[in-house]
């Protein structure tokens, strides 16, 4: 069942990269007591998420924060040092929190996954963006196509709270 407005995240533990290795993080970590922006895509490092979805939230990051939000975080099935190399070559200057999701877990217990095998590429997150308050979903916006960020970037998200 995908998550909806008004649902509750699920209790997942997603991974952060450090220094001394990566780190768990879990969804009370994150969202409890917190409003918190999170947007997914389906690889760190692709076309669409690399060039335009990324970008527009580093880009737009001051404003979202002047909003009341205390968090801007992503994230993808990729492993915690993908998520690491690509807040550095993206040049997120710590704007950004990346999430590891290296075995879909979350992406699955939300119910936004798509099968990219015959690509090569696995099970992957959809590309979304949604507003969390406390671990309740206030906003939601889900892309159609994963080639697209029309619905789901900081832009659009911004006009919505």
């Amino acid at each position: 069942m995908t998550i909806k407005v008004g649902d509750q995240l699920p209790s997942v533990t997603f991974r952060v990269a450090t220094e001394d290795g990566p780190v768990p993080k879990s969804t009370d970590e994150l969202f409890k007591n917190k409003k918190v922006v999170l947007f997914a895509v389906p690889g760190a490092f692709t076309p669409t998420c690399h060039k335009n979805h990324l970008p527009s939230f580093i880009a737009r990051a001051e404003e979202i924060l002047a909003k009341g939000v205390s968090t801007i975080a992503v994230t993808a099935v990729n492993d915690p040092f993908v998520m690491a190399a690509w807040e550095k070559a993206s040049n997120a200057n710590g704007k950004i929190v990346f999430l590891s999701d290296g075995n879909a877990e979350f992406a699955k217990a939300v119910g936004l996954i798509f099968d990219a095998s015959g690509a090569g590429l696995g099970v992957r997150s959809k590309r979304y963006s949604m507003l969390v308050d406390d671990g309740e979903v206030l906003i939601l916006n889900v892309e159609d196509v994963p080639s697209k960020a029309d619905k789901t970037n900081a832009d659009v998200l911004l006009t919505q709270f």
